[in-house]
């Protein structure tokens, strides 16, 4: 591996968000802790980025997110508990929580946006790429899209953005990308983002979903951004002059995905997540899809 394109071992996760589309579930509970089946929404992204070799996380929190820090914590007397009830399939899901990384915590403060968020990574970060998981979109493990990014990012340097193909109609609410083909069918380069631009404003179809593999160098584009869009200072609007200057910190491109991703900040979609998954499930799956398949038959007769 070359010295410029060093190993990529840490991954930074902004949590500080107010989760005010799921009110009033998320009034006295962070977003991030919402279930998914049954685990957090937040794990299946930790365990995302250790599935891809990241073995070192930094949240970045806000007021009101300690329960993200108890949870990837040891409970002990939890642990005792179920440990004197002889109940070890229990006690093997709490304490693996606690064993997936080493876990690390900032507070943003004041919430300025995303690229605020990464801004405040930048002293545990240091100088060397690093990945951004954003905790509402969830990926399927069975497709491992950061591990394809970070071997892009290997290869050509840089930074690496996740893109999908959205309906034009959907576009004002990504960023969108404006790409070159590259010798890679699923690798694009980019030469420009906008932040949530108008259908007609649009560079293309292909929207920023929240994966990113950095290069340092956004640090130092981010600390003179100035705020964009909704008086946030924007992660798009670093990347967009990265993009334009390699200069500043290497190309940046984009991985097109084709998987399977569920937004869990999107209610509609959240519920989605819990269905798909619970389908899918050794445990769960064969009895629920018994139940839904006759749910939806008598939905259907009523109708």
């Amino acid at each position: 591996m070359s010295q410029s394109h060093p190993r990529i071992s840490k991954a930074v996760i902004p949590a500080a968000g107010l989760g005010t589309r799921f009110l009033p579930a998320t009034k006295a509970t962070p977003k991030e802790m919402l279930p998914v089946v049954d685990k957090p929404a937040i794990q299946y992204v930790v365990e995302e980025a250790v599935a891809a070799g990241l073995d070192d996380v930094l949240m970045v929190t806000g007021r009101n997110k300690r329960p993200l820090e108890d949870h990837f914590d040891r409970n002990y007397e939890l642990e005792s508990a179920l440990e004197k009830k002889g109940d070890g399939e229990r006690l093997a899901k709490v304490q693996e929580s606690s064993d997936l990384a080493t876990m690390h915590y900032v507070r943003q403060g004041d919430p300025k946006g995303l690229g605020h968020a990464v801004l405040c990574a930048a002293p545990h970060v240091g100088d060397e790429p690093f990945a951004v998981l954003l905790g509402d979109d969830l990926i399927d493990p069975r497709d491992p899209l950061l591990q394809r990014m970070i071997e892009v990012q290997q290869e050509h340097g840089g930074s690496v953005v996740a893109l999908m193909e959205v309906a034009p109609e959907q576009i004002h609410l990504y960023g969108s990308a404006a790409v070159e083909a590259t010798e890679d069918a699923d690798v694009v380069r980019l030469s420009g983002l906008v932040e949530k631009p108008s259908r007609e404003e649009a560079p293309s179809h292909y929207a920023i979903i929240g994966r990113y593999v950095l290069d340092p160098a956004v640090f130092d584009v981010l600390s003179k951004t100035e705020p964009g869009r909704g008086g946030e200072i924007q992660l798009t609007d670093a990347l967009q002059q990265l993009a334009a200057d390699a200069t500043l910190g290497g190309p940046v491109h984009g991985v097109i995905f084709q998987g399977r991703r569920y937004d869990t900040g999107d209610r509609g979609d959240y519920l989605r997540a819990i269905v798909r998954l619970a389908c899918e499930r050794e445990d769960l799956g064969p009895d629920f899809r018994t139940w839904l398949q006759r749910f939806v038959t008598e939905e259907m007769q009523q109708r």
